[in-house]
């Protein structure tokens, strides 16, 4: 057996700013910068709103949502990283949503430390790798026993990124990050609700206590991972996780193989494949609903079980529909932040496209992309019997073989700060956010500066 905890921990304790390749530099660049921008665009969902009433945090170093509100940082990493996720237009790698977890948990301890953009970049990729390394470790997939892998994965890697923003040695490393696989949790049964963001702002905030009560005496196992009561083992969906081989973390980087998938559209994931499909076909014939006789979409049997609203009635149960998905490209010609809101949702022409939709599952899977099928295909049947298909999808735009462009992602960006009503430069935070190495202080970051100590 692996003395896997132990190992992450030294890798996260002799992590060095130096040591990070470029092409993986730009990885985590991009990972603050569309964070940051979706954080912007969920300030004012219902789940952020709630939990800050709830949590009414006392004034601290942290600044909260980028706004003129403060707190601790364990409250400021979770009500940012339940904003952060609440739209989930947040960004996939690794199972789950990496960037919603670890990037509200750095910025916000960053705050609390004063902490340089060198020292954030640092903590993120080693969040990342700790993070990529558990996942790696186990080939099925954790959606089918039910396990939010944001949830589970993320409390662990938030624990590895703020335990080297605050400098702990390689045994507190591998104690912060024990503790925070004893608080990973998210079940999917809560996809579609506010709770699915509350695992992610949860992991943050996670994170941060983890570091923080190890730095101040507190003790766990250094073994927690690898145990046969430990994490591999308890969160397996079939017990074919793999606690013999050596520590991979950075060897080779998982950050410039894994990469990031920036979201075009704030759906799950699992829908994007077939969204470009369908927005292709929709393009070039120009179709209507009222043309239609059936749709049918054919994806990965993992993706049918993620997709598990066949009958929206809400913006946040569209996330998880593919019927949604496939009528909100045919009836508005995208599917965007405007379409995930209940009013379209329950729309007419909405509901009624939502019935013609048929998810067929293919229990094929592709060789170098668990839990995917080969390729995704949409198939639209006309009334008039003509029959319409799409190309067959394997790479979607905004995934590491179709990157969006720096003004792309800008254009996202901007997007997000617009509904935010972000009140600063929000070009002057992208720009900053795109080349953090090279900021000074995490206080140099438009809309922190509000911070106090």
């Amino acid at each position: 057996m692996t003395d896997i905890t132990r190992d992450l921990g030294r890798f996260v304790a002799g992590l060095k700013f130096e040591q990070i390749p470029k092409d993986a530099l730009e990885v985590i660049y991009t990972g603050f910068a569309d964070c940051v921008g979706v954080m912007l665009a969920g300030r004012d969902e219902p789940p952020t709103r709630i939990l800050t009433e709830v949590l009414a945090p006392h004034p601290g170093p942290s600044t909260l949502l980028f706004g003129s509100q403060t707190a601790s940082a364990p409250d400021a990493a979770w009500i940012n990283g339940v904003a952060a996720h609440a739209l989930d237009f947040d960004d996939v790698a690794l199972k789950g949503h990496p960037s919603t977890v670890l990037v509200p948990a750095i910025l916000a301890e960053a705050q609390a430390l004063g902490s340089s953009g060198r020292e954030m970049v640092v903590a993120y990729a080693a969040g990342y790798e700790v993070w990529a390394e558990l996942a790696r470790r186990d080939p099925d997939h954790y959606h089918t026993k039910g396990w939010h892998p944001t949830g589970i994965l993320g409390a662990i890697g938030s624990a590895a990124a703020c335990a080297s923003l605050n400098k702990l040695n390689a045994e507190q490393c591998a104690m912060a990050i024990s503790m925070g696989a004893s608080q990973s949790a998210g079940t999917m049964a809560n996809f579609g609700t506010m709770t699915k963001p509350f695992h992610a702002g949860r992991s943050a905030q996670a994170g941060v206590m983890a570091a923080r009560l190890v730095k101040a005496g507190f003790t766990s196992a250094v073994d927690a991972l690898e145990h046969p009561q430990g994490f591999l083992s308890a969160v397996s969906p079939d017990g074919r996780f793999d606690v013999t081989s050596p520590v991979q973390a950075a060897n080779p980087w998982k950050l410039a193989i894994s990469k990031l998938s920036v979201k075009k559209y704030p759906l799950c994931f699992c829908t994007h494949r077939a969204l470009d499909g369908m927005l292709d076909l929709v393009a070039e014939h120009a179709i209507s609903g009222d043309e239609i006789e059936s749709i049918t979409a054919m994806t990965s049997v993992r993706n049918t079980k993620v997709l598990r609203n066949h009958h929206p009635q809400t913006g946040l149960e569209a996330k998880f529909s593919m019927e949604f998905a496939m009528a909100s490209c045919v009836v508005a010609g995208r599917a965007g932040l405007t379409e995930l809101v209940d009013d379209f949702v329950v729309r007419k022409d909405v509901q009624d496209l939502m019935k013609k939709v048929m998810v067929l599952p293919d229990e094929r899977e592709h060789p170098n992309l668990p839990g995917y099928s080969p390729f995704d295909l949409v198939t639209v049947k006309l009334k008039d019997g003509k029959t319409i298909e799409s190309r067959q999808v394997v790479a979607v735009r905004g995934g590491p073989d179709l990157p969006l462009s720096r003004e792309q992602l800008w254009a996202k960006f901007e997007d997000c700060a617009r509904v935010g009503h972000v009140e600063f430069s929000s070009r002057a935070l992208f720009d900053a956010l795109m080349s953090l190495g090279q900021v000074a202080r995490v206080s140099d970051l438009p809309g922190l500066a509000s911070g106090k100590k």
